[in-house]
């Protein structure tokens, strides 16, 4: 399994961190949904604004089909007016899983 991590700072003024997640889970996890490999994703938050997404995949072909198709530079520009700085982007190997139940 390998992570792929955006790190972003959200510009909290111009839209709240309930309305990013919310823009989050409408324009960017159905497409994730339909891409081949993707195992899921993690959006972690301050409130400042400061925020990790985390999607998961399959293997590295796979992270990499995601970056290669332009499907990242895609979802990233559906928040560009949002972003205090261009978010950056680091690749993982998941070498521990220890995945608790979700009560969000």
């Amino acid at each position: 399994m390998v992570a792929r991590v955006t790190l972003a700072d959200i510009d909290t003024v111009r839209m709240s961190l309930e309305q990013a997640v919310a823009r989050f889970e409408e324009l960017i996890l159905p497409d994730l949904r339909e891409l081949d490999g993707y195992e899921g994703a993690y959006v972690l938050a301050t409130p400042d604004g400061k925020a990790l997404v985390m999607t998961l995949w399959e293997n590295e072909e796979a992270a990499h089909r995601e970056i290669d198709s332009g499907f990242y530079r895609a979802q990233v520009e559906k928040f560009v007016t949002i972003y205090r700085s261009p978010p950056g982007r680091e690749t993982y190997d998941v070498l521990v899983a220890d995945e608790p139940a979700f009560t969000g």
